[in-house]
């Protein structure tokens, strides 16, 4: 039953970062998933694939997987480069490409 701890990333739709300083535990599927023939339904037995546990840190997630006997795997987050850039610096006046309208 591995599993993956990894701090989840924004959502395209938010401008903040809420919910992205917490660790989560994620079991990986373990057997397929089946489509029921009359209704259409995905349906899977294995209820693990429910389960997401959160975690304050990631040294707290590892030491819970640790102590259940766990497989797991950590996925680093990408913290995205941030350019500065200034309102100031479309008027200068050493610019590479000239202001117009």
């Amino acid at each position: 039953m591995p599993a993956k701890i990894y701090r989840p990333a924004k959502t395209a739709m938010q401008s903040g970062k809420a919910k992205t300083n917490i660790w989560v535990l994620e079991f990986d599927q373990e057997t397929p998933r089946k489509i029921d023939p009359i209704m259409g339904y995905t349906s899977s037995a294995d209820t693990r694939q429910q389960l997401k546990l959160t975690f304050d840190t990631q040294q707290q997630a590892e030491d819970y997987a640790k102590r259940e006997g766990i497989d797991y795997r950590v996925i680093a987050p990408k913290d995205p480069i941030r350019q500065v850039v200034s309102y100031t610096d479309n008027f200068r006046f050493n610019r590479i490409q000239p202001w117009t309208h």
